[in-house]
């Protein structure tokens, strides 16, 4: 049996945008992969042209008051994929944006083309990165962080390399390959080394990640929630500048 489980993102209508289904889906998942002995490794990957825009906007403006956001489900998932047992591998081949990034980022190993494109552009929609935080910002350097959370512009896989976001950014057709090298080396290592290793990786947190997730979906939701993010959201479902644009 293949060692290897791969985890896809599935719906490139919507530009594999993070729906609660989606997101809900993402968790039997890993759940299947954590509970069978057989997977050593997970690959997360995507079918379409773009690996994921981000939590759904549409179900997020549609969602009635108290309801949970998409934003706060992908919380959940963030906080399975960093404690994940396994070794998981990240295979960006095409443009991620705001909550993609965090899945990029729970990721212990991301490789990307050097053409994907990634911008955190939840500033844009009046709204602030704050779940994905928790997997992004141990991985950036700290002024391109800065840099790229206040402006929302877009950067490239081998920016991405450089700041810390991708393990490793590759010509396209080299992709497979340095994805399927990472794999063949992760799956020479022990089970129960591997995960002991992880644990020791995530050990400088000064709080346990689901605390501080709980506390970043708390502050996402009401960003959302806010008439500057609703306004924002609205924006770019209907193709126009949000009001605090000039024109």
């Amino acid at each position: 049996m293949d060692p290897v489980r791969t985890l896809t993102l599935d719906n490139p209508a919507s530009r594999n945008a993070l729906s609660t289904a989606v997101l809900r889906g993402m968790l039997d998942d890993l759940a299947a992969a954590a509970a069978d002995p057989a997977c050593r490794v997970v690959v997360l990957t995507h079918n379409g042209p773009v690996f994921s825009s981000g939590v759904d906007l549409k179900e997020t403006a549609a969602a009635p008051p108290g309801a949970k956001l998409p934003a706060e489900f992908l919380a959940d998932v963030l906080a399975v994929l960093w404690e994940f047992p396994k070794p998981v591998v990240a295979r960006i081949a095409g443009p991620a944006r705001a909550g993609g990034l965090g899945l990029i980022g729970a990721a212990d190993i991301a490789v990307c083309t050097r053409s994907a494109t990634f911008a955190f552009t939840e500033v844009r929609l009046g709204v602030i990165p704050a779940v994905i935080s928790s997997t992004v910002l141990p991985r950036l350097a700290p002024r391109a962080a800065a840099e790229l959370y206040l402006t929302g512009d877009v950067f490239d896989g081998a920016r991405a390399e450089q700041i810390g976001l991708v393990t490793a950014a590759v010509a396209d057709d080299e992709l497979d390959d340095a994805v399927a090298g990472f794999c063949a080396s992760l799956i020479r290592g022990g089970p129960l080394a591997l995960a002991g290793t992880k644990q020791l990786l995530r050990r400088t947190r000064n709080e346990s990640i689901r605390t501080e997730l709980e506390d970043l979906a708390q502050r996402s939701a009401g960003y959302f929630k806010s008439a500057e993010g609703r306004e924002g959201v609205a924006a770019v479902r209907e193709k126009r500048d949000p009001s605090w644009i000039s024109s």
